[in-house]
């Protein structure tokens, strides 16, 4: 992870995690400060470029899923949602 964090965001994806998934580009970013954070390659998805697959939660204890990758240093989040019951195990167990 890129020391300090820093955020890059295209207009696109601010606003399609929000109308999608009820996702805030603010709770996006909460979970990197967050010490519970876990961060798994997404091999699936990394054809052209390195992808990672966090979980963690927000302030208010939401548990997420944020699909991401990193660019010139900043975390660009690729999509953003609640984590699904397969996720939650997986991030419960790797605490």
């Amino acid at each position: 992870m890129p020391k300090p964090i820093a955020f890059e965001w295209d207009k696109w994806n601010i606003d399609k995690n929000w109308r999608k998934h009820k996702v805030s580009q603010k709770e996006c970013e909460e979970i990197f400060f967050n010490k519970l954070l876990k961060i798994f390659p997404d091999e699936k998805h990394s054809k052209s470029e390195a992808r990672f697959l966090a979980l963690g939660r927000t302030k208010k204890e939401r548990k997420l899923t944020i699909i991401f990758t990193i660019r010139e240093s900043k975390i660009r989040t690729i999509s953003a949602r609640d984590q699904n019951k397969k996720e939650k195990e997986k991030y419960e167990k790797s605490k």
